[in-house]
């Protein structure tokens, strides 16, 4: 099956699985950003330092957009549960890593699972 595009001229048209693909790359970029507005949540000190205020926004507004535009494509279950396992687990990393947050094998062990519970969600969807 084809697909006309906003993306693509006028008479070009996609298959299916690239349809599917371009849907996939959105959403994972859509959770990066995710990651990105919880990580500015936080830098913006409730709302009260202005740059990281802005790229808080910015990030909210790009994550929500490239979602939405991913569901056009794909199931609401799966597609939801890697935004917000990306962005839960992009966060807790950002955390960790950048930001002073207490390691422990627990957190670890815990974004594996998260991880793991994304990646079992869709594979429960595939059809053969």
């Amino acid at each position: 099956m084809a697909s006309s595009s906003p993306f693509y001229p006028e008479g070009m048209t996609r298959t299916k699985g690239e349809v599917t693909a371009m849907a996939w790359l959105l959403l994972v970029t859509a959770g990066v950003f995710e990651t990105g507005f919880a990580v500015f949540l936080k830098l913006s000190h409730g709302m009260s330092r202005p740059w990281p205020t802005a790229g808080f926004a910015i990030c909210a507004l790009v994550s929500f957009g490239l979602l939405t535009i991913a569901l056009r494509d794909l199931e609401v279950g799966p597609a939801y549960a890697v935004w917000t396992g990306i962005g839960a687990a992009g966060a807790a990393t950002v955390g960790m890593v950048l930001l002073g947050d207490a390691v422990s094998s627990a957190k670890l062990v815990s974004i594996g699972l998260v991880l793991a519970g994304v990646i079992g969600l869709n594979l429960s969807g595939v059809t053969p």
